[in-house]
């Protein structure tokens, strides 16, 4: 039992020292933590006093680099278009070899058709156009610039060639496009889109199916063919027949745009030059419906006058209501034909020809019917003046049908009239009876004859409207099937 208590009581002791021994330790790390929490606040207020200045330039660094992150290839242009502008001169031609020419390689695209004066013989279309060359001032190794193969200069700030259109009669509102293209090896591309106002030789002659051609010359107007030549960009048969930018709902259609290449020579030496053609059509299909079909309408309309007989006056009536037609029909037609002092429109010749038939008939027609009317009042003023016989003056005059009514009933009841008389005053009455109705035979006779004559006439006049009806018919058929062909 003693044995048992005092082992007891020696753990009891170990215990509790175990424990002193613990509470001393967490004791002495609480002491040095403390400690050392104290000495990390003192070196990191010392560290912040210390960096203090210096964040703004670490701030400034800071966004710096973060510039050069985002946009490495602006600050590459910026060098880039600064180095080969510095030093460039825009007044001397970009070659080396002074010997060498330039050569400026042309292209075009014709957009739309929007103006043709036929009075005034101007075009006006609108077109797209490139200048090609090559700049050998302006290249560039692209690997020592973050591989950059194309920047865009101002057109000012470098040289251009002087390029003109000798067509030229007006400066027109077109975008002005003040930037040109650069490619690495010195590659200049100039694309502006332009309206050209220009001078051309315009036939209307077969109007409305006519086909225009107008050119479009390019040439430098100072630099000869050893400073400056000229190139196409695109083969002559590409340009030719491309028409995808073409704008076709206008009344002009376009055919095509053939080009050459030629060398103009002069005092000043050979000059080179590109000729655009741009060959186009009008659309006739509005002219056929307000133009030529109420054209032939009247000209029938005419033709139906022939067969009113040639001494009616209605005749002249009907023919002077359809000149007053012609005369509406010509005042309205004159604001859809196109006016040129060159050539006249063949519509306009064959309307001037039927006007002048139906004017030419309608001249017969009145001088038939006065001559007629002449005749028959002359043959009316002196009827039976032998029926007077040698009356006094004083004596009542008697009316010319109340003579005839008196001789008649004498005649054919044997009666003498009121007056004294005998029987060689009867003859002399019977006779000057004879002689008026002799001429009266004289005078149908002389009207059947004219009647004859200007009927032989009035059919000449409407076979000749006929033929050229026909003609006219003929004539715009073969026109439009030429029109359709080409």
């Amino acid at each position: 039992m003693e044995k048992h208590g005092a082992k007891a009581h020696g753990d009891v002791k170990r215990g509790l020292l175990k424990e002193i021994y613990f509470q001393i330790q967490v004791m002495n790390f609480g002491q040095d933590y403390t400690r050392r929490a104290m000495d990390a606040r003192i070196c990191l207020g010392m560290l912040a006093s210390v960096m203090a200045p210096l964040w703004a330039c670490i701030l400034v660094a800071a966004g710096i680099l973060a510039t050069d992150t985002h946009h490495p290839r602006d600050s590459a242009v910026y060098h880039l278009s600064k180095q080969l502008l510095q030093k460039y001169h825009k007044e001397v031609r970009p070659v080396y070899n002074w010997t060498k020419a330039t050569t400026v390689y042309l292209d075009l695209f014709v957009h739309a058709i929007l103006d043709v004066d036929a009075e005034n013989q101007i075009l006006k279309t609108s077109v797209w156009y490139w200048e090609v060359w090559n700049d050998e001032f302006l290249s560039w190794n692209s690997s020592l610039f973050d591989e950059i193969r194309e920047i865009s200069l101002p057109l000012s700030a470098i040289w251009a060639p002087d390029i003109i259109i000798n067509e030229f009669v007006d400066i027109e509102r077109s975008p002005d496009l003040p930037y040109v293209y650069v490619n690495s090896s010195g590659t200049i591309e100039n694309s502006k889109p332009i309206q050209v106002v220009s001078a051309c030789s315009l036939d209307t002659y077969a109007f409305p199916f006519d086909v225009q051609n107008c050119s479009l010359t390019f040439k430098s107007i100072l630099h000869t063919v050893e400073d400056v030549d000229l190139a196409f960009l695109r083969s002559p048969e590409d340009i030719k027949h491309d028409k995808k930018v073409f704008l076709n709902d206008s009344e002009w259609e376009l055919l095509s745009v053939s080009s050459t290449y030629s060398i103009l020579q002069s005092s000043a030496g050979g000059f080179a030059q590109i000729q655009f053609n741009v060959v186009m059509r009008r659309h006739p299909l509005v002219y056929v419906v307000s133009l030529l079909i109420p054209n032939i309408f009247l000209m029938l309309v005419d033709l139906g006058s022939f067969y009113v007989p040639p001494n009616c006056q209605a005749r002249i009536v009907f023919k002077t209501s359809v000149l007053v037609g012609y005369t509406v029909f010509r005042v309205n037609m004159s604001n859809q034909v196109p006016r040129s002092v060159g050539s006249t429109p063949l519509i306009g010749h064959f309307f001037s020809i039927c006007m002048a038939f139906l004017v030419l008939s309608l001249a017969k027609s009145i001088v038939l019917v006065k001559f007629l009317h002449d005749e028959r009042r002359g043959g009316q003023e002196q009827p039976f003046v032998c029926l007077r016989g040698d009356t006094s003056a004083d004596r009542p005059r008697v009316e010319p049908r109340a003579q005839r009514a008196v001789v008649t009933e004498s005649l054919f009841y044997g009666e003498h009239p009121a007056q004294p008389g005998t029987l060689k005053e009867i003859w002399s009455q019977l006779q000057c009876i004879n002689n008026y109705l002799q001429t009266q035979d004289q005078t149908d006779q002389q009207e059947a004859e004219w009647l004859v004559l200007l009927s032989r006439f009035d059919r000449l006049l409407f076979r000749s409207y006929l033929f050229m009806l026909g003609l006219y018919t003929i004539t715009l058929c073969s026109l439009w099937a030429l029109w359709g062909g080409v």
